[in-house]
Order: structure tokens, then C-alpha cells, then sequence
């Protein structure tokens, strides 16, 4: 009887104390921050009509613009995926001189102004910069120069997800693997590589929602020309800046909702993948 009195209580009892209360701070913190600026985006773009929203989000202008912004976000992604399990790798696996210094560059673009990187990198891959100079074609002012400022601003994303899996990996699996007759690539990609699935796509979709959303690094190395290197965040800030709310938040809803489609089916593979390979 007292077994299971105890067990009563445990079952009782709350990991954080004060459940209630946290849950409702949580929903009230949540509420104010996220939920009711978001409403807003969509209660500003009610006050339009049907006629004049779908004329403002289906401007040629605007349409370029979300291709651009959707096309490079998902390529700077693509690429950081890549190479941000390399770096995660490279860090967690081996020692060499200057490896701290190296693990630290990793979260300067968190710490590092958006404007003060745009500019830098547009002196870099300018046409008489530092680096395009020793390029037969233009990387600044061009799509490949706003890939590239996205991919500076979204690696971290992936190697910080990615890192703590491969440190917590257990070696003993690698090496029940390479005792049963595997080679190395084998091993990675029966062993290590599916651990990683769930970490690369949660890095990818941070990396993904950042590049999207993001202006001060972009628009410098972009040149901004209409319907060759202009983005969306920077046709919403042409519109704030003409006081048209309304027609910026219209755009400001379409890049929501198509974005929270993206991230509902990276999330939904991320849910798939996790239970694929945990065999539940």
C-alpha cells in the first residue's frame, strides 16, 4: 500500500515546480512577443480589399523579389547544411593549433552587425575588391553575392546544431562497426549520419528562416536593381518608408505564410526522419 502511495506521488510530482504559473507566464511571454505582433500583420492587411491586396502581392516587382529572396534563401541554406556539418566535424574530431580561435570565428556573424558585414563583404567581392578582383565575373551587386552574404549569416546555425550531436556520439558504436568489417563511409553513413538527420534539418530550417528575413547584410552587396537583385525585406522597407502599411504588410503576410509552410514540412521530415531511424 505504501508502494504504491509513492508511486502516486511521483507521478504527482512536477519536474519545475509551480507548473501552472511557468505555463502561464510561457503562454503570456509567447503571446506578447510573437503571437500579437504576427496578428497584426494580418489584421493590417485585412483593412485592404480582396482587389487591391491581390494587386499589391502580384506586382512584377513584388513576384521578382520573392523568387529572389526564396531562391537564394533555400541555396545559402543548401550550402551551409554542407558545410556546416564539415566544420562540425573538422571541430569536434580533430586537434590543431588555433582550434578555440577557429570554434570562436564560428559565432562572430551572431555577434557581428548586419550593416558592418554587408559592407565588408561588398568591399571584399566588389569588382576591384580584395577578392573579385581574381574573378572573371561579378559577385557583388549579382544573386551569387546575396548567397553569399546569407551563408555568412546562416552558417552558425548549422554547426551549433550540429556539434553537440557528434560530441555525444558514442564511440564505441564506430568502432563495433569498423570491428565488424565496415570502412569509414560506411560507418558514417549507417552510424553517424542518420544520429545527424534531425540536427542538419533543424539547422537548415534555422539557417533558412534567418536568410529569409534577413536586410542589413543584403542590401549593400545586393545593388538593389528591380527585378534583378532586389528582395522582399527590402520592397517591405520601401513601402514602410512611403507609408503604404498596408501594402508592406501584405507582402510582409505572403513571405509569413509561405515560410510557415516551409518550416511545417522541414518540421513534419525532422518528426519522420527522428522516428525513422529510432525505430519507433
Amino acid at each position: 500500500m505504501m508502494t504504491l502511495m509513492t508511486e502516486g506521488k511521483r507521478k504527482n510530482k512536477r519536474t519545475i515546480p509551480g507548473f501552472g504559473l511557468t505555463m502561464g507566464f510561457t503562454l503570456l511571454y509567447l503571446t506578447i512577443i510573437v503571437l500579437i505582433p504576427l496578428s497584426m500583420v494580418f489584421l493590417n492587411t485585412f483593412s485592404m480589399g480582396f482587389q487591391e491586396f491581390w494587386a499589391t502581392i502580384t506586382e512584377p516587382r513584388v513576384v521578382a523579389s520573392y523568387k529572389l529572396s526564396f531562391m537564394t534563401a533555400l541555396t545559402a541554406a543548401f550550402v551551409n547544411a554542407v558545410f556546416g556539418v564539415l566544420i562540425a566535424w573538422v571541430l569536434t574530431r580533430y586537434e590543431f593549433p588555433g582550434k578555440r580561435i577557429i570554434d570562436g570565428l564560428v559565432d562572430l556573424p551572431f555577434a557581428l552587425p548586419t550593416a558592418v558585414a554587408g559592407i565588408t563583404l561588398t568591399t571584399l567581392y566588389s569588382p576591384n575588391g580584395w577578392i573579385g578582383q581574381f574573378f572573371s565575373f561579378k559577385i557583388a551587386f549579382t544573386p551569387v553575392g546575396i548567397i553569399i552574404a546569407l551563408i555568412f549569416i546562416g552558417l552558425p546555425f548549422v554547426v551549433r546544431m550540429v556539434q553537440p550531436v557528434l560530441e555525444n556520439i558514442e564511440k564505441g558504436m564506430e568502432e563495433a562497426s569498423a570491428s565488424l568489417g565496415a570502412n569509414r563511409m560506411q560507418t558514417f553513413m549507417k552510424i553517424i549520419f542518420p544520429e545527424l538527420i534531425p540536427a542538419i534539418l533543424t539547422g537548415f530550417a534555422l539557417s533558412f528562416a534567418r536568410a529569409l528575413g534577413e536586410y542589413g547584410s543584403v542590401v549593400f552587396i545586393a545593388g538593389n536593381m528591380p527585378f534583378k537583385t532586389e528582395i522582399s525585406p527590402l520592397i517591405i522597407m520601401t513601402k514602410l518608408e512611403q507609408y503604404d502599411y498596408e501594402g508592406a504588410t501584405a507582402v510582409a503576410a505572403v513571405m509569413l505564410v509561405i515560410t510557415f509552410l516551409i518550416l511545417f514540412t522541414i518540421n513534419v521530415l525532422q518528426w519522420w526522419t527522428g522516428k525513422r531511424y529510432s525505430g519507433k
